[in-house]
């Protein structure tokens, strides 16, 4: 099916763009871009990357780990993916946690978060020391980016669920880097889904700017002095890119925009103003604005933080013995330190919560069925079959079948929690009898 540039849009373009308008144009009708990011903490050799197929040379503004992948590519079906070794995000989209840079130990809030990509990015980056603060308002949308950080292996997150002035008023201060990417008007993604072309107004700039306006607002006020802020969207108008910045400049006189660069495939992408443009028919990928701003002082972080078990619940004694239990003849295990309903946790220290809507804290270790303990996928995503359960090692057509919750075959020896292991990843639980792996792959994400 086509669809066709709404006749507003592309006399604004024609006026944005003047000679260039034509390649933009032109761009718009070519394939769209993908991209896949590496995950560091789940490392896999180049032999099974290369299996997965389509993937190409490195994103220049996330070379590290960032990868094109052939338009063509089936990497969103192979068992690494669901085990967490990789994350498909357009190319753009890693350009504003590149220029946000985030640094180990750090405490920073992706305010805007689903469906998790440039969160995921952050944790990379993070290696797990610090605090990554995800947040997403729309419940429904929680509940995806909880997942993506719960397959990415994630040990020091917290998902909340909560409209941004709300947390403004509870965490003022408290974060050494924030990220907004705000809810847009999607102009950027009208070659990658042709669709939202149909749905685009006049009018819709102009609404999503006054929204972005307040998310900018609110994440100000968490921002510490000489704290960094990055506002990106992947639209292309105006009002909601350029024009908020100004507005929020003006509105916010201790904060600046910050020079900053990104390397490019044809030499680097400057942004003498803080403020940068990609354009699909300049780079290669889709339409994305980001913008680098600095508030003004220097500051620690406001110590808001407090150990989970304040801010949640301190573990149950008798969930606490049984984990004990389970964990103590391995390595490499974290310890239980909180509850979130039944589920236990080792979690980081955690800012205040009353009235926050809490998806995830750290790593859900497990809860109690009757008197014994059951592990939870969540531990499997952040384990390594070095922590010394077994494992049952299985090539890509046995990784499949287990992701699509069939029992295996398992040595006769073998009794007790196991691993599924593909390509060195952990893939999930099972549970060893009688020559039998019973699968415990939940069944919300078993395939089809």
């Amino acid at each position: 099916m086509s669809f066709e540039l709404p006749p507003a849009f592309a006399d604004r373009m024609r006026a944005q763009l003047g000679e260039e308008a034509g390649a933009y144009f032109a761009a718009l009708e070519a394939p769209c871009l993908r991209g896949l990011r590496l995950n560091p903490q789940k490392p896999v050799s180049d032999a099974a990357l290369e299996a997965v197929g389509g993937v190409e040379g490195p994103v220049p503004w996330y070379s590290a780990l960032g990868r094109y992948l052939q338009n063509d590519s089936l990497a969103g079906t192979d068992p690494l993916h669901e085990a967490g070794a990789y994350y498909l995000q357009e190319p753009s989209a890693m350009a504003p946690v590149s220029a946000l840079a985030p640094r180990p130990g750090e405490r920073v809030l992706d305010l805007c978060a689903a469906p998790g990509g440039k969160s995921t990015q952050i944790a990379a980056a993070l290696a797990g020391e610090g605090l990554l603060v995800c947040n997403e308002p729309v419940p429904s949308r929680a509940k995806i980016l909880s997942r993506n950080i719960e397959r990415m292996g994630v040990p020091n997150a917290l998902v909340a669920s909560a409209q941004p002035e709300a947390l403004a008023a509870r965490w003022p201060g408290a974060f050494d880097a924030v990220l907004v990417d705000a809810p847009c008007s999607g102009e950027g993604m009208f070659r990658r889904h042709p669709e939202t072309r149909a749905e685009w107004t006049p009018a819709a700039p102009a609404g999503c700017a006054e929204r972005q306006r307040r998310i900018l607002g609110s994440a100000a006020a968490m921002l510490r002095p000489g704290g960094r802020l990055v506002y990106s969207t992947c639209t292309l108008s105006l009002e909601e890119n350029e024009e908020t910045v100004r507005w929020f400049l003006r509105e916010h006189p201790d904060f600046s925009a910050r020079p900053f660069s990104l390397p490019g495939e044809h030499g680097a992408l400057d942004a003498p103003e803080g403020m940068l443009r990609l354009y699909p028919h300049r780079v290669r990928g889709e339409g994305h604005f980001l913008a680098c701003l600095r508030r003004a002082g220097d500051a620690p972080a406001a110590d808001l933080t407090r150990p989970a078990a304040e801010r949640l619940s301190p573990p149950a004694p008798a969930a606490l013995a049984a984990y004990s239990a389970f964990a103590g003849p391995l390595c490499g295990l974290p310890p239980a330190n909180a509850q979130l309903g039944d589920a236990l946790l080792s979690a980081p220290d955690l800012p205040p919560l009353e009235g926050v809507r809490v998806l995830r804290a750290g790593v859900q270790l497990g809860s109690m069925k009757g008197k014994v303990f059951a592990p939870d996928h969540a531990l499997a995503m952040f384990l390594t079959p070095a922590c010394g359960l077994p494992s049952l090692v299985l090539d890509r057509a046995g990784a499949l079948r287990y992701q699509s919750g069939e029992a295996l075959p398992a040595p006769e020896d073998m009794r007790g929690w196991a691993l599924a292991v593909y390509e060195g990843l952990v893939l999930g639980f099972g549970k060893a009898s009688g020559g039998q792996f019973k699968n415990h792959y939940p069944k919300g994400l078993r395939r089809p």
